[in-house]
């Protein structure tokens, strides 16, 4: 985000101060209004605006409204793109296993409609029912579209319901969050396991409440593969 600044002609913001105050922003809108303002139809971009203003002003920098229009349209249109996202090496040949393999792979994500319509397409995951070769997942439950999000159980209902009304027992969820991923997914009959890629501190109490822990995906090739578990990948 501070890189923007310095692209108008104006000097680079503290990257950590921003950052922090980037975090609380964020946590104050999303608390305020959840799932991207999905409940007040709050328009996408108005959501981000507000997010990233109050950022800047946290920070210390409280820009002109013509200097600061200029800076969020450059931060809107980056992460509106595949720009500042990577995505791990071992998703695509595990996606494409699971798609051969003949399940069905959905995606449950806190994330707003542009990651369904442009950033994962352009970062080469593509959806199923659009025609594409080496298609990566079959169907997306999004918050900002849905309007309900993680870690409320009904988002797993939704892709439960997307998948084909499928048993919850012949669903895996696979996820990097004890609260928003596995326990969500548990209450509602599905199958679930955690990857810590990151070893966090938190891994070893996952590990001691009985829920499966691996480090990666390639791990959860190996894991499926060993205990040759027949479900839908979600």
């Amino acid at each position: 985000m501070d890189g923007k600044a310095k692209s108008v002609g104006l000097p680079c913001p503290d990257y950590k101060r921003v950052h922090e105050g980037f975090k609380l922003a964020y946590s104050e809108m999303a608390k305020k209004y959840p799932c991207f303002g999905h409940a007040v139809k709050m328009p996408n971009i108005v959501w981000w605006k507000t997010v990233v203003r109050n950022s800047f002003i946290r920070a210390g920098y409280d820009y002109d409204e013509e200097t600061f229009e200029k800076i969020f349209r450059r931060i809107y249109a980056s992460f509106g793109s595949s720009a500042p996202y990577t995505i791990f090496p071992d998703s695509q040949p595990f996606l494409r296993w699971v798609r051969e393999s003949g399940l069905k792979v959905g995606l449950v994500s806190n994330a707003e409609y542009r990651y369904q319509d442009v950033i994962l397409p352009a970062l080469g995951l593509n959806e199923a029912s659009v025609q594409y070769n080496g298609s990566a997942w079959d169907f997306g439950v999004f918050s900002g579209i849905e309007g309900v999000e993680k870690p409320d159980p009904r988002i797993y209902e939704i892709a439960l319901e997307r998948a084909g009304n499928v048993a919850p027992e012949e669903v895996l969820h696979i996820g990097d969050s004890m609260r928003k991923d596995y326990l969500p997914a548990k209450s509602v009959g599905m199958h679930a396991l955690l990857l810590d890629r990151f070893k966090t501190p938190d891994a070893d109490n996952w590990r001691k409440s009985g829920a499966p822990v691996l480090p990666d995906l390639v791990a959860a090739k190996e894991w499926l593969a060993s205990e040759k578990l027949t479900c839908q990948q979600a």
